[in-house]
This record gives structure tokens, sequence and C-alpha cells, in this order.
């Protein structure tokens, strides 16, 4: 019988020499005598897998399994001492771990849905409001607070492989610009999808001279000259394909390469849309399909606002509100991580909603995902329904 539960399996999928490294290389643990890093990142883990949003919440969720701790390293939890490790450790220690389990992710990812062999990333930003007198860090409005979260997904896998956290008031494009926020170099022949407002001449011909293609829409405000004619139109939406150059002084000197303008016709609404790229080798409606597919990192922004905790916070410091979202996004690359690795048919939410069910029941978790989720619904009500008699 398989005596280690659900959430010790999960566990077991990090690795700990790793993580360690990570620790040790912001001493994370020095002074520590009862409650180490690795024993913040389980309950905050716990919390994330079970839906909990505040310290009273965890620390009462964890005391009614305590015959339990054993199998998941814990000898002590108290909601003061998780408040005091969230404000005074370095959330760097939890950003390495991502990224260390990130590497260990993109090995199973599946290949993106186009037949192009080019690396496809989409990059966008989604805004998180709070308090502004509890957390003052967070500007954006005079009496509003909010903070934003910068993604670049992966389309193999739509995984995030680069996230960073700024104020409300940061503006997009500032992020891909500042080498202070640590925007990663893109591989040459990748595919970058940005909307509107990443449009700075400045950094899209950085991109060209690095040999990265970008997808965006065009801005009604942009003045240019046409230079002649891509391709043919088709008939699949397709109404014009043209070669341009812009015509204003300071764009032009900005971005003195010819562009490529590619406006289809939306077939629910009519309306026409324009896009601005620099690849002149993909085909009009491939072009136009790809900036379709941007909209997966809106839909990754949504899941997490939804199904992650990550609207309601432990701490109201900065290093608190970091250190929750970068172990939100390591139980997101864990969940990920067993439906690429066991091929199960259940989509994410319904495989985190299993898993809450199941966190700390000494199952086989890989038994579980073979079965439907509507049979598994019927057995977890068998096994929850008591007798009166």
């Amino acid at each position: 019988m398989n005596r280690n539960t659900v959430f010790s399996q999960i566990m077991q999928l990090i690795c700990r020499n790793r993580f360690k490294k990570c620790v040790d290389r912001y001493k994370g643990d020095r002074y520590t005598k009862s409650f180490s890093c690795w024993q913040q990142l389980l309950v905050l883990l716990f919390a994330q897998a079970k839906g909990l949003e505040s310290l009273r919440d965890i620390e009462v969720g964890l005391q009614s399994h305590q015959k339990k701790w054993y199998h998941l390293g814990l000898t002590n939890v108290a909601r003061s001492t998780l408040a005091d490790a969230n404000t005074n450790r370095d959330a760097a220690i939890f950003e390495d771990a991502f990224y260390s389990l990130l590497e260990r992710c993109h090995s199973l990812v599946p290949k993106n849905q186009f037949k192009i062999k080019n690396p496809l990333y989409s990059f966008d930003s989604t805004l998180i409001n709070v308090c502004l007198s509890l957390f003052p860090w967070a500007t954006y409005r005079k009496k509003k607070g909010a903070f934003k979260i910068h993604a670049l997904l992966d389309h193999k896998g739509y995984l995030p492989s680069f996230m960073v956290l700024t104020d409300g008031n940061t503006h997009d494009v500032k992020v891909v610009k500042s080498a202070s926020y640590g925007f990663p170099e893109i591989s040459p022949d990748s595919i970058l999808l940005v909307d509107r407002a990443y449009i700075d001449y400045t950094w899209l011909y950085s991109l060209t001279k690095t040999n990265v293609f970008f997808v965006t829409r065009m801005k009604k405000n942009m003045n240019y000259t046409v230079l002649g004619q891509q391709e043919s139109p088709v008939i699949n939406g397709v109404v014009e394909d043209r070669r341009v150059k812009l015509s204003n002084y300071r764009q032009s000197h900005y971005y003195p390469d010819p562009l490529r303008l590619v406006t289809i016709a939306d077939p629910s609404s009519g309306k026409l849309i324009t896009f601005m790229t620099n690849n002149f080798s993909l085909s009009a409606d491939t072009i136009a399909e790809l900036y379709k597919s941007r909209w997966q990192i809106e839909t990754f922004f949504k899941w997490i606002k939804q199904n992650l905790r990550i609207k309601y916070f432990l701490g109201t410091s900065k290093n608190a509100v970091m250190i929750q979202i970068w172990a939100a996004m390591i139980y997101y690359l864990l969940v990920s991580f067993i439906k690429f690795q066991t091929k199960c048919r259940h989509s994410l939410h319904e495989l985190t909603n299993i898993i809450r069910e199941l966190l700390l029941e000494t199952v086989a978790l890989i038994e579980f995902l073979t079965i439907p989720f509507d049979r598994f619904k019927l057995i977890t009500q068998k096994q929850t329904q008591l007798s009166l008699f």
C-alpha cells in the first residue's frame, strides 16, 4: 500500500539538491532553527493546492492534519512564523526555484499548434488591484493601488519562461527596454507576439537586428509609404498585403528597414484589422493566425487569477507578495508537469480539483488520473458520505 500522501508525491517532483543550492545562494536558512525555506515552500504550496487565502486558514488547515506532518516534512506551523518568513526571506530563492523547475518541464512540453519550426512567444502584462494604504509600494492612481505581472509565454506547453512584478504605473514597453527588469534575450528566428502597447520602434528594430520576428497590430496614427505588394490577396479574408516604410522622420530614424502590413477582414463583424510584422516569408493568413494565438497569454492570466491565490495575499510587503506569486507559479509548473508526464486527458482546471480533493490522502495519484472526471466525482462523493445508522 502506498503510504505517501498525494502532496508528498507532488513535492518529490522538486529536486531538493537544486532547491538547496537556491537557498544557499541567498543564505536563506542562515540563523534558522525550526522553519526552513523548504518548509516555507511546503506551506505555501499547500495553501495554493487547497485554495487557502489567509494565514489563519493555513494554520488551522495544517493543524487539522497534524498526524500527516511526518510525510510532509513539517515540525511546527505558526502563522506568525510564516508571516515573518515571507517578509524577511529573499524572494529570489523561490524565483530561482521556479526557473530550475521550468528547465525540467521544458523536456516534456508538446509542440505548438503551428507547423512552423520557429519558437513562438507572447509577451503581455496583467493588473492586480490592491489597497493602496496596505500596499503603499504598489502605486497606480492617486487613490488606487495596483501592480503588474509581466510574463513571456512560451507556446510550447504554454509555460511562462519569464516573469517580473512591477508597480501599476510602469509602462509595459519599459520592461522590455530596460535591462534592470531582466528581460531575456530571445533566440534568433523566434516569433514574438505583442499588442500595440509595445510598439516602440527602437526596441522593434533591436529585435530585427537580432533576427527575431515580431507580429503586432498597427497603430492608426502610423505614417508610412507603400513600397509594393508582398503577395496577391487570397480568398480566406486577406484584403491587403503590402511592403511599407515609415515616412515620419523620427520613426524612420528609429526603424529604417521595410515593414509588412497585412490587412484582413474579420469574418464575424467585417471589421478590417491590420497587422505589422518584419517577417516576409510566412503567408498572410499565417501572420493573422499567429496574432490570433496571442490570446493564449490572456487565457493564461485569466486561469492563474481564477485558480491560483494571487489576488489575496498573506503579507503586504513587496517581498511577501513576490514570494507568494513565485510559489503560485511553482505550483502551476508542478500541475503542468504532471499533465505532461502522465498525458492525462483532464484539463488543468480538472487536475487542480482532483489534487485539491486528494491532497492529503495516501493514494497513488497516477491511478486517479486514469479515471474519467465524472467517475472521479462519484467516487469522492461515496468516500465522503457518512452513515447515520
